[in-house]
């Protein structure tokens, strides 16, 4: 089933999440977040009752867009785009060729684009300031939302809008990892990139040992790492938690929607937008040197961002600026652009 776009911002072409839980014609026991997919299933079949397998010798449909030409270039304008200073030159030089003639094309639009655009220094990315990437919550929100067979809630628990994630609210327990503060600032992608205050997130992630709270057999009576925030005067939520885990098959990341207001942050029915945060490589690789991680390096060794079946298509817009270590914890910051 196609998720419903209400952010007015055409999203990219998604592929499902690599590991997920089927709903039709599964047992209701599920799977655990290592265990082999049932025989005669694949992984497009686990995420929110997807349809079985098509017959052998079925075409699937296209996965990507087609290519569109860019605008030809307005040479009228190139005096324009002299003297911006050095962030626009760096941000110039960080694209590509045909990205560059775009810009260009774009004339005086494309100046403010340059102008706006900063550079991430902790992973060399830039993120201009445009919508957030659309993505699926996945095989286990916890949103109200059917998924893994079940229709599991988290949004009506009392104590669910917290800034620390780690401990559990019903049994107190405590997700061990390496601390980490993790900011989203909330912007208006259609008034001039202005703060959006009021509006709530609602953030989720697995364990250092790649488990989903409220799903994974070890920790079905948890709900830890999983909480709301509201948006402050300047757009910023604020979430302390862990380091994700990485499991076989996706590359390690953090779940979030967006909802309009605190108050409607109760089913996800009400989001307004879904994506994913990617974590970087040099930060993964440090934390998962730690004993609570356990397999995360090897499952990191055996993948990558441009293999990641969600952020293999682009993820310059999803990956935060990165402070801090292993020992000490880390900080992580993402600008999420929504057309507002």
């Amino acid at each position: 089933m196609r998720a419903v776009n209400t952010t007015g911002v055409r999203p990219r072409i998604r592929r499902t999440e690599e590991r997920s839980t089927a709903e039709a014609g599964i047992p209701q026991t599920l799977p655990g977040p290592h265990e082999p997919i049932p025989r005669g299933l694949t992984n497009r079949d686990y995420l929110h009752g997807a349809a079985p397998p098509p017959p052998r010798g079925a075409q699937e449909p296209p996965m990507n867009e087609p290519i569109r030409p860019y605008p030809a270039d307005d040479h009228d304008h190139h005096d324009d785009l002299n003297n911006l200073g050095l962030q626009a030159d760096t941000n110039m030089l960080t694209r590509s060729v045909l990205d560059r003639r775009h810009v260009l094309g774009l004339g005086l639009l494309g100046i403010g684009l340059l102008a706006s655009t900063r550079v991430n220094a902790a992973t060399g990315t830039s993120a201009a300031c445009t919508p957030i990437p659309s993505e699926t919550a996945g095989p286990y929100p916890a949103d109200g939302s059917v998924a893994s067979g079940q229709s599991l809630n988290v949004l009506t628990r009392s104590g669910v809008v917290r800034r620390d994630l780690r401990r559990s609210l019903g049994t107190g327990n405590v997700a061990p990892g390496v601390p980490l503060t993790l900011t989203l600032k909330l912007v208006n992608t259609n008034g001039s990139c202005a703060p959006l205050r009021g509006y709530a997130v609602y953030a989720w992630h697995c364990t250092a040992d790649g488990n989903y709270s409220m799903y994974s057999a070890p920790i079905v009576g948890e709900d830890y790492l999983r909480g709301v925030q509201a948006s402050d005067a300047g757009g910023n939520v604020t979430f302390q938690t862990i380091v994700p885990g990485c499991y076989p098959g996706r590359w390690p990341h953090i779940h979030f929607e967006v909802y309009p207001t605190l108050a409607s942050a109760t089913n996800a029915r009400s989001r307004i937008q879904t994506s994913q945060l990617a974590l970087p490589q040099a930060m993964c690789q440090q934390t998962y040197t730690q004993p609570a991680y356990g397999s995360s390096a090897r499952f990191l060794a055996q993948t990558s961002l441009s293999r990641d079946n969600i952020f293999s298509d682009g993820y310059a817009a999803q990956l935060p600026t990165i402070t801090g270590n292993a020992t000490k914890g880390y900080s992580a910051t993402l600008t999420v652009g929504l057309a507002r």
